[in-house]
């Protein structure tokens, strides 16, 4: 029962992860039909620089743990609103454009930091805490895993309450549904838009500071190897749906635990399984919509 347990609770912790990068993707998506390749370099470089404050206060304090993940926040914030305004605003409605350019800026970032702080993976230390224990019904608990399900479930319930009960969350919706209408009414749309990529790309560096605790080391090809389950997250919860990223987030972590332990490390290869079912199942996802 307690391997069960810590499968089930350690499961929940690698899908918040999960959902922390899919929500941006699947937030830019739903809102403004970009596929954002580039999605995994915000998260790398949040990680690195959130690394890089880290080691100077070199402390392992929660204040500087709570100083790196502002600043993977910020620095994804920064570079997802640079990234749309300089190379996705010209290309809107060009989606072929959009994923060369996009997929050539994740090639060319990883290389970037690969010159910067090297190929080999950099240790990360934060607060004991993180790599204490906590038993739950017998079941060792990686602290670690509490903090990614409270980060989640905080992003999750931020990008709610930010698209239904603000401003601005209105006048986004409201340019999805009909743009020309919007502009005539004198919103600028296009602010909106880039709000929409600067969220996306906090929720990434976020994810990026708290994977780097997670796996124990940053590497340039950190932010391309969740980028890949990010996607498959998105897809089997349905193109644009938060809360089907959420759910999926949780089944497909789950599902990879449960395979790792019991069917002899095949996860991915389930996850992969998974995600062939609902493509031709349901190809919209578990909560898209249709086209």
């Amino acid at each position: 029962m307690s391997t069960v347990l810590l499968l089930l609770i350690t499961g929940l912790g690698l899908g918040a992860l999960y959902f922390l990068v899919a929500s941006g993707l699947s937030l830019i998506y739903g809102l403004m039909g970009v596929l954002n390749f580039a999605h995994g370099s915000f998260l790398t470089l949040g990680a690195f620089l959130g690394w890089e404050v880290a080691r100077r206060m070199e402390d392992g304090s929660w204040l500087t743990f709570g100083i790196s993940i502002l600043v993977g926040a910020v620095v994804g914030a920064t570079v997802a609103a640079l990234t749309e305004l300089l190379l996705i605003r010209p290309l809107y409605l060009r989606h072929i454009e959009q994923v060369l350019v996009t997929v050539g800026l994740s090639l060319a970032t990883v290389a970037l930091f690969e010159g910067i702080w090297g190929v080999d993976p950099i240790y990360v230390v934060g607060p004991e805490w993180l790599n204490d224990t906590t038993d739950i019904a017998g079941a060792l608990i990686p602290n670690d895993r509490f903090v990614l399900i409270a980060a989640a479930a905080i992003v999750l319930l931020g990008l709610v309450v930010f698209l239904k009960r603000t401003r601005y969350g209105l006048i986004i919706r409201a340019g999805v549904e009909n743009r020309a209408m919007v502009t005539a009414l004198g919103v600028d749309v296009r602010r909106a838009f880039t709000l929409v990529f600067a969220i996306g790309g906090a929720a990434a560096g976020i994810g990026g500071v708290l994977a780097s605790h997670y796996f124990g080391y940053v590497s340039p090809l950190i932010g391309g190897s969740l980028l890949i389950f990010a996607f498959i997250v998105t897809v089997i919860g349905g193109l644009g749906s938060l809360t089907g990223a959420a759910i999926a987030s949780v089944v497909v972590a789950v599902l990879q635990q449960f395979a790792n332990f019991y069917l002899g490390g095949t996860g991915d290869f389930m996850v992969v399984a998974l995600l062939a079912v609902v493509l031709l199942v349901k190809p919209t996802g578990l909560l898209g919509s249709k086209a």
